[in-house]
């Protein structure tokens, strides 16, 4: 079956939108820059993410160990206090935490805390008390609490964070100016401050409080309520009155200058207050402009920014990349797929914060794909193309992998561009073109208000059951195959034309056999240079026939124009030209040598082998011949695609490597 949609143009469509997905990228390294003063830069995604990367390359170890989830307690709030010197690579404080008991007759509470850090006392209704702190995890012994009260303690401490380079607790400068920065995702909250560590409790509300060396200023989550000089030290009070995770609770220390701009909405607006370092104001100002639009567009598909209540912000910092702290990114530039991606992360990674690392695509499959949409809404659209045209090639350019994380333990796995951040982001927009954007944005819409989700942590089944809801269809089809499934579908088209009956046969191959089939609706585009038509076929079996009543002479046939599906290697045939007996190939597949032999009085002066991700492995050169053979002992198992031709014709078919 198949759904036939006309659309009406005078112009061959397609050939534009062909110029624009090809021809961009040259255009962007010349022309762009004379059309957009402050155009944006489509590699920054693989910096994005091996940037993040960083963040866990101190201590793998923490992957491992368990963090004291305190299942039996509720943390209700922080009361963080401390001081500063950027100067000096040091933390001294005192953390009161307000909790919750989840369990009648609580008699014990545990947080995290580095051993590298002392703690000094901890007080309990005015008391010190007694304590252990061991394997980085401070246990306090209480007399029974009952359920449901409401308690406090404090721990006052201090010393030298266990950090060096990209670290949770940062010291060292900027231009000779000293700064202290803090980045604690994934586990490396406790590294500095005494806290209920992992994705297991966000509190509701957190005061931080920094007293530092007059001359500077303090950045952290919230607003900024009070800000008093007493001698030669100056004290920022932050007020945050959301729920926050662990890991997005942050300060920086340096000598910053400020200033605000104004996102305006409908019915409300939100300041954006920048500190930034002041050898880079010159140019920081102008491109931190860029938010507002950006904002403006989230808040326009989204909703409103889900902090608006106090504030946005950047904080410039010293490490490479940017992290999404919660009402104040800490950022190293201000380049436009940066500052979108990382505000793109207060809606899906702050408000909606993923319950576990396995689905961390929750996070940052979201902000990549909020980043593209920019570019499909701002910059006259003609940056959409590009930026999901790299993303499939960078997720084809292997032949497994699955969104889902499947090794946690692993660097390089939690943060992969290619799996978490590109192929996280084009499977959710392959999926809009499944359900169609009524249904994709209300569907988001509904998970981000969900009373059940909003300000919490959420896992994939809490997003599928809100698509599913609304599209009215079960759907875990679609995310076995994409979600938890590894690789991706090749195509090819045979077709031809009878009058005004076109036909063609779709065959699919997998890239790895994990996957069986990949059930989509595909979209094939038809045109004879004026007229144009899109097929969408309900491609559910290999080899299946579609039949299309078709009012032109088709001459040309193009596979998913506009890049809605994640493929690569596909091959679109026109039968009527080219006999399928013109070309025979054995053995196919093959471990050892392939024999090409063209029918009597066909022959090819050219041959070109690709691989599945467009390289190519063997080309040769010939006056003619009608036979050949093709050693591939040496190439890796796989999928590639064999080019003959000449100068009349080419044919071209896809072979495999076992």
């Amino acid at each position: 079956m198949f759904v036939l949609i006309q659309i009406q143009m005078k112009i061959n469509m397609y050939k534009r939108s062909l110029l624009l997905a090809f021809l961009v990228i040259c255009f962007l390294t010349g022309q762009s820059q004379k059309t957009h003063s402050l155009a944006p830069k489509l590699e920054d995604i693989g910096n994005i993410a091996n940037f993040e990367k960083g963040r866990f390359h101190r201590h793998p170890e923490l992957q491992l160990r368990d963090l004291s989830e305190g299942s039996d307690y509720d943390v209700t709030h922080y009361r963080c206090e401390w001081q500063v010197d950027p100067a000096i690579n040091y933390v001294s404080g005192k953390v009161t935490t307000q909790f919750l008991a989840l369990v009648d007759g609580l008699d014990s509470v545990q947080f995290d805390l580095h051993s590298d850090l002392s703690v000094d006392s901890v007080i309990y209704h005015g008391q010190s008390i007694s304590y252990t702190h061991t394997n980085d995890v401070i246990t306090i012994s209480l007399d029974p609490i009952d359920l449901n009260t409401l308690d406090s303690i404090s721990i006052i401490y201090q010393g030298i964070p266990p950090s060096s380079g990209f670290g949770s607790f940062v010291q060292s400068d900027h231009n000779g100016t000293p700064i202290v920065w803090t980045l604690s995702e994934p586990y490396g909250a406790s590294e500095w401050w005494p806290c209920k560590n992992g994705l297991t409790d966000k509190a509701d509300s957190v005061d931080v409080i920094v007293r530092v060396p007059n001359g500077n200023r303090a950045a952290s989550n919230g607003l900024l309520i009070e800000e008093t000089i007493s001698g030669n030290e100056t004290t920022f009070h932050w007020k945050h009155r959301y729920p926050i995770a662990t890991y997005l609770v942050c300060m920086a220390v340096t000598n910053y200058i400020q200033y605000t701009d104004i996102v305006e909405f409908e019915n409300t607006e939100v300041p954006v207050l920048n500190y930034i370092f002041p050898e880079d104001s010159a140019t920081s100002v102008p491109s931190l402009a860029g938010i507002i639009p950006v904002m403006q567009l989230y808040d326009t598909l989204f909703g409103i920014y889900p902090f608006n209540a106090e504030k946005y912000g950047h904080a410039q910092f010293g490490w490479g990349g940017g992290m999404e702290h919660q009402t104040m990114t800490f950022i190293v530039n201000f380049g436009h797929e940066l500052i979108a991606h990382e505000l793109a992360h207060h809606w899906f990674g702050d408000k909606l914060t993923c319950g576990t690392w396995e689905d961390i695509w929750l996070n940052e499959g979201f902000a990549t794909y909020l980043s593209g949409l920019t570019y499909e809404h701002m910059f006259d659209g003609q940056y959409w193309m590009p930026f999901k045209s790299q993303r499939i090639s960078n997720i084809t350019s292997q032949p497994g992998g699955s969104v889902l994380c499947d090794d946690t333990t692993s660097v390089n796995r939690i943060f992969s561009g290619r799996l978490t951040y590109n192929k996280g982001a084009m499977i959710l927009h392959q999926l809009r073109w499944v359900v169609g954007d009524e249904v994709f944005y209300q569907a988001l819409n509904n998970y981000l208000s969900d009373p059940l989700l909003a300000y919490r942590f959420v896992r994939t089944s809490d997003l599928i059951g809100h698509f599913e809801a609304v599209y009215g269809q079960d759907l875990s089809w679609y995310f076995n195959d994409w979600y938890s499934g590894k690789g991706f579908p090749s195509y090819e088209f045979d077709w031809g034309q009878n009058g005004q009956t076109f036909s063609v046969a779709v065959h699919q191959s997998q890239s790895t056999a994990d996957v069986d089939f990949f059930e989509l609706p595909l979209p094939l585009y038809l045109s004879n240079g004026v007229q144009d038509t899109l097929l969408r076929l309900d491609h559910s079996f290999d080899g299946q026939t579609f039949t299309a009543n078709i009012p032109f002479n088709v001459t040309e046939v193009f596979f998913d124009p506009e890049l809605w599906i994640i493929s690569a290697g596909n091959i679109v045939t026109n039968i009527n030209d080219i006999q399928l007996e013109d070309l025979s190939i054995y053995p196919n597949p093959a471990s050892d040598q392939f024999q090409i032999k063209f029918a009597t009085g066909k022959v090819a002066s050219h041959l070109v082998l690709e691989d599945s991700a467009g390289r190519i492995v063997f080309e040769e050169n010939n006056n003619s011949f009608s036979t050949r053979s093709i050693d591939v002992s040496s190439f890796a198992p796989g999928i590639y695609y064999l080019t003959a031709s000449n100068s009349d014709s080419k044919i071209r078919r896809k072979i495999v490597v076992d």
